[in-house]
């Protein structure tokens, strides 16, 4: 008995000691990860033509002015002028202090401007993937448990369009039909320029009113996926044995639908879910541009317009490390909710 006791808190010991080692490799995985993101985000806005002195200074621009001197000043000022081995160096001390620079173009510290456009791009994202959620995975619900019939039909031809579109094309025809045709909604920005003035609810309901638009189009690039996910999850779970026990005890149709088949398609949806946060991220960029949304992917095609290279770090970095963190930790759930992927 001694010695079944001993073996079995061995191999427990074991087993603790394998899920440690793999979480460890794992943490030490994305912190390379990290590191090498870190790194491109400092190139790759230097490989864009032009610099950010050239895009300030250029002539047709209102800060246009032709003296070589004060575009070494600038150039001093901001670095620009030291070699680029230099500038990293000085980057990556600066970002160890959580110092992300100062804009080019708004000269003001970067921190300031992420402070005011990350909220928006976080509400957006969050909104968009919620409604994604909850139109897919009950559009997925009704639409399997009644496969091949007319409103399966139906449904799958919608989201399978939607899937199709690309997200900046369904966006630019969603702004003339309900913005310009119709003025049902805002034609750009988050809120009214009388926001300050309302009270908390009104101020609320009209963030909610210039979301909406934008929210949607994000959302049905995702909703689609978590139909289809759901769909086949379902439909996989039509023939199944406890399906059949709980009909030949009476069930309603209610209960075998959702608290056995759903729940039992769920697993795959979860996981999935979380990965398309990084997707989500990307196509905020572009919505965020169609709608003039005041976001993160706003600041970065602005930024990109002028080569505001200590923006565009800062905004690489930002959203770079939201898309390793979510992947970060769909390995975790995913090792938590299915052991057999810890070796």
């Amino acid at each position: 008995m001694l010695d079944q006791t001993a073996g079995g808190d061995g191999a427990q010991s074991a087993t603790t000691a394998r899920k440690l080692g793999s979480v460890g490799s794992l943490t030490f995985t994305y912190a390379v990860t990290v590191f090498i993101l870190i790194t491109l985000n400092f190139f790759l806005p230097r490989a864009l033509p032009g610099d950010p002195i050239t895009s300030l200074l250029e002539s047709g621009t209102p800060s246009y002015v032709q003296n070589d001197e004060l575009r070494a000043e600038l150039e001093e000022y901001y670095g620009l002028d030291r070699s680029v081995l230099e500038q990293y160096a000085d980057y990556l001390g600066n970002l160890a202090q959580g110092d992300l620079g100062v804009s080019i173009r708004y000269n003001v510290p970067i921190a300031e401007l992420v402070g005011e456009r990350l909220p928006w791009t976080l509400l957006l994202i969050s909104s968009a993937m919620a409604l994604a959620i909850v139109v897919g995975w009950i559009s997925g619900i009704h639409s399997g448990w009644r496969r091949g019939r007319p409103v399966d039909r139906g449904l799958l031809s919608v989201f399978l369009a939607l899937r199709s579109f690309p997200v900046f094309f369904l966006g630019s025809i969603a702004l003339f039909v309900f913005a310009v045709t119709f003025d049902l909604v805002p034609l750009a920005g988050a809120r009214s320029l009388s926001a300050a003035d309302m009270g908390p609810l009104e101020r609320v309901g009209d963030i909610g009113y210039h979301l909406l638009l934008p929210a949607v189009v994000l959302a049905s690039q995702f909703a689609g996926g978590h139909y289809l996910l759901m769909r086949a999850g379902m439909v996989g779970e039509l023939g199944s044995d406890h399906l059949r026990g709980g009909r030949a005890k009476g069930l309603r149709e209610r209960r075998l639908k959702y608290r056995y088949a759903a729940r039992n398609a769920l697993l795959p949806v979860v996981t999935v879910t979380t990965l398309q946060l990084g997707s989500a991220v990307t196509g905020s960029i572009l919505v965020e541009t169609v709608f003039a949304y005041p976001g993160m992917g706003r600041l970065v095609f602005d930024s990109i317009e002028f080569r505001d290279y200590p923006a565009l770090q800062a905004c690489f970095l930002i959203l770079s490390l939201f898309v390793v963190t979510a992947n970060f930790l769909t390995d975790l759930l995913y090792r938590r909710l299915d052991p057999r992927t810890v070796r």
